[in-house]
Parts: structure tokens; C-alpha cells; sequence
């Protein structure tokens, strides 16, 4: 059965994009510095190649409309799976030319289930930091993979600035590099 993983690069403080993220500056100013950790977007040695593995071996995709608009839908593939973004309205016409992107206008709950039922027994890979809060509202949420830069921001999107209530977790992995921290959580319920 697949899960639901979250996966995020976030500053210490908790930003997941710089200042002025917008559509002409995906992620903001400063966005690199929290992907330095894959180094050139190959495969890296020892256990950071496993995070990448599971990075490149999602069954499907939800990521939050606001992300996949800014990138214009990974140009309709990202892995070569489907790609789910729940939302309040209707995508825009470049859409239907990216058989892959499904827009779900009715709920997180739906959108995951649709996401889950195209990944078979492969993850879903959720990207968004609205999308991962409605969805850990919604219970649907199942780990979280958060690689820690050490860097504060001080400025940007943070990643749990809404939460509707507390949220328990367990950690599952902790893989500690020089260049971050990575920990992995499952959401307890």
C-alpha cells in the first residue's frame, strides 16, 4: 500500500522559500541554498542515496497548485507519473496540453485518494506547504521527509505557518550530513 511523504528542504527557521517567491523568482530569493544538499542531481554515495532514490521513485505526485503553476507543471512530467493538484478552481487552458496533471477540485481527502490509487504500491510524493497542512488537517498525510539546511532566512514561506491544531510525530530515520539534516517523521494518529 503506498504512502503519503512530504518531502521538503526548510531552513532552520522554517522556511521552505526565500522572500519574493513569485512566479518570475520560483522559491524566492536565496531558494538554492536549501537544495545545495543534492550537490550536481546525481545520484550521491552512501546513505544521502537513499533519500535520493526515494526523491526519484514516487507512483504519483499532489503538489499544491501555487507550486505547480510557478514551474508551469514541470512542463507536464515530472518522473513520469501522475501529477494531482488538489484546488478551489479549474486549471488554466495550458493544462490540457499535460496528459499527466489531474486538477481535483473536491477536497484534499479526494485528491490523495486519486493520488494513492495512480501510485499502486509506489509513494506519493506531496510537494507545497498549503497542501501539506490541509492535508495534515485532513489526516491524509502519512510521513514527512524534512532535509534541515543549516541556514536561517529570516524571511519567505514557512512550511507549518497554518496548522489548525498540534500534530504528533515519530521519528522514523535521522541521516546527518554536513550539509543537512535529514528526518524523517511519521504522523502519528
Amino acid at each position: 500500500m503506498s504512502m503519503s511523504v512530504l518531502f521538503m528542504s526548510m531552513s532552520l527557521d522554517g522556511y521552505i522559500a526565500g522572500p519574493n517567491d513569485e512566479p518570475g523568482n520560483p522559491g524566492g530569493d536565496g531558494f538554492d541554498r536549501l537544495h545545495e544538499w543534492y550537490g550536481d542531481f546525481s545520484r550521491p554515495s552512501g546513505a544521502v542515496g537513499q533519500l535520493w532514490d526515494e526523491w526519484n521513485s514516487p507512483g504519483a505526485i499532489l503538489a499544491g497548485r501555487r507550486t505547480v503553476e510557478q514551474i508551469d507543471h514541470w512542463g507536464g512530467d515530472n518522473h513520469g507519473v501522475r501529477i494531482i493538484v488538489p484546488s478551489h478552481h479549474p486549471p488554466g487552458p495550458s493544462v490540457a496540453n499535460y496528459p499527466l496533471v489531474k486538477y481535483v477540485l473536491d477536497g484534499i481527502e479526494s485528491a490523495m485518494a486519486q493520488a494513492k490509487a495512480a501510485a499502486g504500491d509506489r509513494n506519493v510524493l506531496m510537494l507545497g506547504a498549503y497542501t501539506a497542512q490541509r492535508a495534515l488537517e485532513a489526516g491524509v498525510l502519512d510521513e514527512l521527509q524534512i532535509h534541515q539546511i543549516p541556514v536561517l532566512f529570516g524571511g519567505g514561506l514557512r512550511l507549518f505557518d497554518v496548522l489548525p491544531s498540534r500534530v504528533e510525530l515519530e521519528i522514523v530515520r535521522v541521516i546527518d550530513t554536513p550539509d543537512a539534516t535529514h528526518i524523517r517523521y511519521r504522523v502519528r494518529r
